[in-house]
């Protein structure tokens, strides 16, 4: 292996109303992030709940297509995880790596994410239904 897992960088929970869900979290004790972050690219706006090394990510779909919606509408209407996401040193070694290893990735090279994060995702299909981000900050 030519990179390494550093640990759960944070894991993806779908939402409908993430002004809801921020007022929620907040009352039961946690403290978002200053400001949200809408990502036009994967049509959601995200708002980050610190937790230790990990953070919950909150995201909230900005249209009616977007694959957020479409994990809601799939979810019987209802909120829910969505993935979780892997900090790795070396994003790039790390695809190479699920390639080499016959592992199916959804990005075959890295894109954008929230943060600023450069992220690609496993296929659900390769990892037995678990969305699975890869994400270097």
């Amino acid at each position: 292996m030519s990179f390494k897992i550093l640990h759960v960088d944070h894991i993806g929970i779908a939402v409908k109303d993430l002004a809801g869900i921020k007022d929620v979290f907040t009352k039961i004790g946690m403290t978002p992030k200053p400001e949200d972050e809408v990502v036009e690219e994967q049509k959601v706006k995200v708002s980050f709940f610190p937790a230790g090394d990990c953070e919950l990510e909150f995201l909230e779909s900005t249209t009616e297509d977007g694959p957020i919606a479409k994990f809601i509408a799939g979810n019987n209407g209802r909120s829910g995880i969505q993935h979780v996401a892997l900090c790795v040193d070396d994003i790039e070694a790390a695809i190479a790596d699920m390639n080499e290893k016959g592992i199916a990735m959804i990005d075959k090279t890295p894109r954008y994410g929230a943060g600023g994060a450069k992220i690609a995702f496993l296929h659900p299909k390769a990892t037995g239904g678990i969305l699975v981000e890869l994400c270097q900050h």
